[in-house]
C-alpha cells in the first residue's frame, strides 16, 4: 500500500461467537448462552422455477427490501449477498431513519440449501445474527427458513430500547416469512 493509499479500518462484528445460526446446516442444534433464539420455516414454491427464483431473491437481500427495508453494500453498488461484505440497512418511518450496520458472515449455495448469515456491527439497534435460508426437499417442495440469535446492543439508547425493538422485531419476522411467498 503507497502513502496515498487510505488504510482500510475493519470493524469488529457486536457479537460472538460467530455463524451461530448456522445456514448451511438443515438442523440447528444449538443455541449460544445469552441469546434469544427464533426459528420458523414457511412453503413458498414447489419445482425448479420457483427454487431458482427463491435463491435469486434470498442472495440479493429480497426478503429484507419486501419488508420495508433499504439495502445497500460498503463495496459498490452489487447487493448480492457476499460473505465478508458490509451492508447497511435501513428501516424508514416517515422521516425518522434507523440504520443497521451489518456484516455477511456465511454464504450457502448449493444443490438443496441457499441463503446467508448477516452479523451486527456496532451501532446496530441489537446484537447478533440473522440468516435467511431456502431449501427445497427430495419432492420438490421449496421452503424459506429464518434463524435469529438476538440480544440487546452493548450500548444507549438501543439497550435501553431492546424490549420495544424485540415488538418491532416480531412485526417484521412475519413480512419476512411472507416476503417470498408466491404472488398471485
Amino acid at each position: 500500500m503507497s502513502d496515498d493509499e487510505p488504510a482500510t479500518t475493519v470493524v469488529a462484528l457486536s457479537y460472538a461467537p460467530v455463524g451461530g445460526t448456522r445456514p448451511a446446516d438443515p438442523v440447528w442444534p444449538d443455541t449460544p448462552a445469552g441469546y434469544r433464539r427464533y426459528e420458523h420455516t414457511v412453503g413458498i414454491g414447489h419445482g425448479e422455477a420457483d427454487w431458482r427464483a427463491a435463491c435469486e431473491a434470498v442472495l440479493n437481500w429480497e426478503v429484507k427490501r419486501r419488508s420495508g427495508f433499504r439495502v445497500e453494500c460498503g463495496s459498490g453498488p452489487d447487493i448480492r449477498a457476499t460473505a465478508g461484505n458490509d451492508y447497511r440497512i435501513t428501516a424508514a418511518f416517515g422521516p425518522i431513519e434507523i440504520h443497521e450496520p451489518a456484516r455477511v458472515v456465511a454464504v450457502v449455495d448449493t444443490l438443496t440449501r441457499c441463503g446467508f448469515a448477516y452479523g451486527t456491527l456496532p451501532g446496530h439497534p441489537v446484537s447478533g445474527e440473522e440468516a435467511f435460508i431456502v431449501h427445497r426437499s427430495p419432492n420438490g417442495a421449496v421452503s424459506l427458513t429464518l434463524r435469529s440469535l438476538t440480544r440487546p446492543a452493548a450500548t444507549p439508547p438501543w439497550r435501553f430500547l431492546f424490549p420495544l425493538l424485540l415488538v418491532a422485531q416480531r412485526r417484521y419476522r412475519r413480512r419476512y416469512l411472507r416476503a417470498l411467498a408466491p404472488r398471485y
